[in-house]
């Protein structure tokens, strides 16, 4: 019930006004039946825009931090995303991707839609990274379609740390449905895993036109945030002689 609530009352009508998203492609996405939408992940806001223009319901696996905040913050975020329909996802480890996997099997198996963001994580520079299975895992089990989605202008809008987000232009658009079922049964074939979910990287890349960086998001923010401790460790104990 919360969820309409948010969705027609509350924050649908804000998201409207302040980002005026323009929809493309909304035709591809099914009006009844399971199917996956697959995006990339720019921004904080992106969770909420997309279950904002969709006539029916979507539900995002989300990740477990979002449930588990400290202090009032913490509680008020949890009870949030939990009214809203969203699932906590644990990213810490492979057992936990399995347990993923199964609460995305379990919407699927209601007729509901699922949203993912293959990645992993919000891109911390505004470019496309390399998707991980689990999306194709879902879509060999459930037998369902992937509707790749692209998200374009909300990491301008509230690029990730940014709280309060500006105005930009955002446009939320949708491909064709990619149907994977000459692959039934083959769930467990890494190669074909691999090969499902760059189809789908690839259809999101052509719709958002970003940069695509074949790595994974969480190892190139971690490279990144190494690099920079590094840097500010070199310069602590070899500080730049003041010029005259």
């Amino acid at each position: 019930m919360f969820y309409y609530v948010l969705k027609y009352v509350l924050l649908g009508p804000l998201l409207r006004l302040v980002f005026r998203p323009r929809i493309e492609g909304l035709e591809h996405v099914p009006e009844s039946g399971p199917a996956i939408v697959a995006g990339n992940h720019l921004s904080f806001s992106d969770h909420f825009l997309m279950p904002a223009i969709l006539k029916r319901r979507i539900t995002f696996l989300a990740k477990a931090e979002y449930f588990t905040g400290p202090g009032i913050k913490g509680r008020l975020t949890a009870a949030f995303f939990r009214s809203a329909g969203q699932i906590p996802v644990d990213r810490s480890g492979k057992e936990a991707g399995q347990a993923a996997i199964r609460e995305g099997l379990g919407v699927l198996g209601k007729d509901e839609l699922l949203g993912i963001y293959p990645e992993g994580t919000r891109s911390h520079d505004g470019r496309l990274y390399k998707g991980k299975v689990g999306v194709a895992v879902m879509a060999l089990r459930a037998q369902v379609p992937v509707i790749p989605c692209a998200m374009i202008g909300t990491f301008e809008a509230q690029p990730p740390g940014k709280v309060i987000p500006t105005l930009h232009p955002v446009v939320i658009r949708f491909g064709k449905p990619l149907d994977f079922s000459r692959y039934l049964g083959m769930e467990n074939e890494k190669a074909v895993l691999r090969a499902i979910t760059d189809e789908i990287m690839y259809a999101i890349l052509m719709l958002s036109e970003q940069e695509y960086v074949d790595q994974y998001a969480a190892v190139a923010k971690a490279e990144e945030a190494a690099a920079k401790a590094a840097k500010a460790e070199k310069e602590r104990k070899f500080p730049r002689l003041p010029s005259r």
